[in-house]
């Protein structure tokens, strides 16, 4: 089996989308999803700078357009009867249940648009943020976190969590760090999965409802505790709730682990998720699809297996 994995926010890099955009066919769909959204995906995937796209309200969108733009691109060049499951780190949900048929791309970026509207909202009602933290034991981090005001958010494995909650705590955590561990702050605006997001959950909620998701069409696997998601509505449900939860993508890769998986091939922006393989899922093999080129690697790979 091979995994599609998609990425979450702070992925996003300056220009990324550019390659992908000399295809005429990629550039006219994205326009059309920039007017959509009212979003110019166009410029920001191409030309606007880091602090533009670091914005909530843009990153998320942004992330999941370019997500989707590979992984059509991805499985259109990939043999027949490969088997394949889909899972997506944080905002990359949105991408994995698109891409998997629980919603039309339209539904998942129009509903995810809303998601970082809302969360970029809650996020300037209490300035917050996140750090990555790498090494130490994850129980002793825990204590420690509940100490100083702080909260794991995302549980990544290959011996990183990262934590969440208050700019100041986040500050004062940096300045005296758990002994064996390094503390790298974020890219994002808030303290993502966590209660400071509480306020957007109501809004998704509202306009989740209007929706009629179908069941996955592939095996999709869920951050919320690394199991398989069986019915489109679970999937839709665990897209609101996972604005307050924790990311538990440990977990999905001790199920990828479990199922025994040969390969895992990560959707632009690519990096993240294959660089936490590499280190919690030994001998796998990774393929990062940054570039159209990057594709030949990843059929590649899945015909040669």
């Amino acid at each position: 089996m091979f995994v599609i994995v998609a990425p979450g926010q702070g992925s996003q890099k300056p220009g990324f989308l550019e390659p992908w955009l000399e295809d005429s066919d990629n550039r006219a769909l994205l326009t059309q999803w920039s007017s959509m959204l009212d979003v110019d995906l166009v410029t920001h995937g191409t030309l606007s700078d880091e602090a533009t796209i670091k914005d909530t309200a843009i990153a998320q969108p942004l992330i999941v357009a370019a997500g989707i733009l590979s992984g059509r691109s991805l499985l259109a060049g990939l043999p027949a009867g490969v088997p394949l499951a889909f899972a997506g780190h944080s905002v990359g949900e949105y991408t994995a249940a698109a891409l998997t048929g629980v919603l039309t791309a339209e539904e998942a970026l129009t509903l995810v648009t809303l998601r970082g509207q809302a969360m970029a909202h809650a996020s300037a009602l209490t300035p917050s943020g996140m750090s990555a933290v790498l090494g130490g034991e994850t129980q002793e981090l825990e204590a420690h976190l509940e100490k100083v005001g702080l909260r794991a958010a995302n549980y990544n494995g290959g011996g990183q969590v990262v934590i969440a909650g208050s700019l100041p705590a986040l500050a004062e955590f940096a300045e005296n760090p758990l002994p064996g561990t390094r503390v790298i702050p974020l890219a994002v605006a808030g303290a993502f999965h966590t209660a400071f997001m509480e306020t957007a959950v109501e809004k998704l909620s509202d306009a989740a409802a209007q929706l009629a998701p179908h069941d996955p069409h592939y095996p999709l696997y869920t951050n919320r505790d690394g199991s398989l998601l069986q019915s489109g509505n679970d999937a839709l449900g665990a897209l609101v709730t996972q604005v307050t939860q924790p990311v538990r993508w440990d977990l999905c890769m001790e199920s990828f682990q479990t199922k025994g998986i040969q390969g895992m091939i990560e959707l632009a922006p690519a990096g993240a998720l294959v660089g936490l393989a590499k280190r919690g899922l030994k001998g796998v093999l990774t393929v990062a699809l940054n570039t159209p080129e990057d594709q030949a690697k990843a059929w590649d790979m899945v015909t040669r297996s």
